[in-house]
């Protein structure tokens, strides 16, 4: 399995279902640069790293790499803050290893995704600091949202809008003659002044900027905060003291208003343009995966990633059901659903799914990755998830830099945030080679690592799990080799059920003639059930205890948390 991957082509990408955009069955690998690796050894991450290391991807067999922000940035919310789009951060190079980067990875047969921060920006962009220099009557604060403040002084804020980090979404200013000023919106950090979307220097703005990474070669965007462009007329307060959460399922002002929709359609019409089937991906938290929906109607964006699918926990009927609605509701719109359950922003899922139990989570965590893999659509990885990485929830208050920890959640200040302060944890340098931190993530044995890794790590690296048939890398790269092989995974739009026990998930895809059924046991012992047909891959390690997957016409034994694919 592994040999097909190795030998992938280098020749000109292709598609693997003629009639189908690449992405609707794509597996695309999300990179954190600053915590993938690191080439010069400054302790942070880098494009040149990322583009050292891309054969790993090619190797693990997925379609393509989305990479998180690398723009010019103070590093206020670790690049979400963006002074200058069209130029790369020095902190990860210049826009040359930027060029060098899509192309090696087009070489190797990977697309290129960037993230694109349309929402806010940094307090550092020329817009934004030459609309405070200017004072109250400069014209480019009609490109924010400066308000006058309520009360007697205008004292309080404009309305009652708190931060996705914590504490008001407005930050007051100082006018240049040293008085109080107006105030300026920010869902997220002070440093992260949002755009006013109704001014149509903002729009051109990113239509140009859209334009400038085309040109350069990728392959599309994923778009932060993509529900947020579009506030409600007049700026209403909430009202009902609804904390504002990007996880939010109630209806607020500020996110999800109908009008974000044309400016994606204008964007639609701008990727279409292009030759070698661009696209973009919303990152839209909505209440309802009906809501997500209509953002990927034909004339509007090609994906969205399916936070309601992230967040469901381990549950065989709760999966079971956002399964079935998650894709009732992309069918409705005839776009891909997709499945993910890790990323920058969240718990890593084999510590969401221990319940205190690190071998549990662990095994729950590789269930839940080829349960996943085997659905309808595209699912994305997140950088580390091949090597089983849990989260580190133990690093010192000193090396956190979250804001969300500083303004909301951290330091034990008993104030919720709509992010909990805990991102960090998830962002820990990957481990490459080696027996002692940064184990390879740098160039330096003993160098340094932007946030500590645990010495514990050396046997989750990626030297230490290569060749190891019980690894969780080696089971990533075998179940990707065959859902590019096998015909029933990945394609298609629909699922169809089989009867199992209680607490156990089954479904059959068939394709090309080909039947595969996927089962997986969710609860907490053995399950015996017929045997669905011939194993092809279990979750399990192959020295694991319990399992008995027999063939036709026996009994199977599931053990638990487990995935099992059989050819029918």
């Amino acid at each position: 399995m592994t040999q097909h991957i190795t030998d992938a082509t280098t020749d000109a990408i292709t598609d693997r279902d003629a009639g189908r955009g690449w992405w609707h069955d794509a597996v695309i690998y999300q990179v954190y640069p600053r915590s993938f690796a690191d080439a010069d050894g400054d302790g942070m991450g880098d494009l040149p790293g990322v583009t050292a290391r891309l054969p790993h991807l090619r190797d693990l067999g997925v379609d393509a790499v989305w990479l998180s922000p690398f723009y010019a940035s103070p590093q206020a919310d670790a690049g979400y803050d963006v002074a200058d789009y069209r130029v790369v951060d020095p902190v990860f190079g210049t826009l040359a290893d930027a060029d060098a980067l899509v192309r090696r990875a087009h070489e190797l047969g990977l697309r290129v995704i960037v993230d694109i921060v349309p929402n806010h920006c940094s307090d550092q962009h020329e817009w934004f600091r030459a609309a405070l220099a200017d004072g109250p009557a400069s014209p480019l604060r009609e490109r924010f949202h400066f308000r006058p403040g309520r009360g007697p002084g205008g004292e309080l804020p404009p309305n009652d809008w708190e931060s996705v980090f914590g504490g008001p979404a407005w930050t007051r200013t100082t006018d240049p003659d040293g008085t109080p000023g107006d105030w300026y919106l920010h869902l997220f950090a002070p440093e992260q002044p949002d755009f006013d979307w109704e001014h149509p220097a903002v729009r051109e703005e990113f239509r140009s900027v859209l334009r400038f990474w085309l040109d350069l070669g990728v392959d599309g965007f994923r778009v932060d905060v993509a529900h947020g462009l579009i506030k409600a007329p007049g700026l209403p307060d909430v009202g009902h003291g609804e904390q504002v959460k990007l996880l939010g399922a109630a209806p607020v002002p500020y996110f999800d208003q109908d009008g974000v929709h044309e400016i994606y359609r204008d964007w639609r019409a701008l990727l279409d343009g292009y030759d070698g089937e661009r696209i973009a991906v919303a990152e839209a938290w909505t209440p309802t995966v009906e809501r997500s929906a209509l953002y990927l109607r034909p004339d509007e964006l090609h994906q969205a990633f399916n936070f309601t699918y992230l967040t469901t926990g381990w549950d065989a009927a709760a999966l079971r059901a956002v399964i079935d609605r998650s894709l009732a509701a992309m069918n409705s719109v005839a776009a891909p659903a997709t499945w993910v359950l890790s990323n920058h922003d969240v718990v890593r899922h084999t510590t969401r799914f221990a319940d205190g139990d690190p071998a549990r989570g662990l095994r729950r965590a590789r269930a839940a990755t080829l349960l996943m893999l085997a659905l309808p659509g595209s699912a994305y990885l997140y950088q580390g998830e091949e090597l089983g990485l849990p989260e580190v929830t133990d690093l010192p208050d000193e090396v956190r830099q979250d804001p969300a920890f500083f303004r909301g959640a951290g330091q034990g200040s008993g104030q919720p945030s709509g992010q909990e302060g805990t991102r960090d944890g998830c962002r820990v340098p990957l481990p490459w080679s080696g027996v002692r931190p940064p184990f390879g993530f740098g160039p330096v044995a003993g160098g340094p690592s932007w946030l500590p890794q645990p010495a514990g790590w050396a046997d989750l690296t990626v030297a230490a799990q290569q060749g190891d048939p019980a690894s969780t890398l080696e089971l990533y790269r075998t179940a990707l080799a065959l859902r590019r092989a096998h015909p029933a995974l990945g394609a298609g739009r629909d699922v169809a059920w089989e009867e199992a026990p209680a607490g156990v998930l089954a479904f059959r895809r068939t394709a090309a003639g080909r039947t595969l059924v996927v089962t997986t046991n969710l609860t907490g012992r053995p399950v015996t059930l017929p045997a669905p047909g011939t194993p092809l891959l279990c979750s399990l390690n192959s020295r694991a205890p319990g399992a008995d997957l027999g063939g036709p016409g026996t009994d199977a034994v599931l053990p638990p948390d487990a995935t099992v694919w059989w050819e029918r």
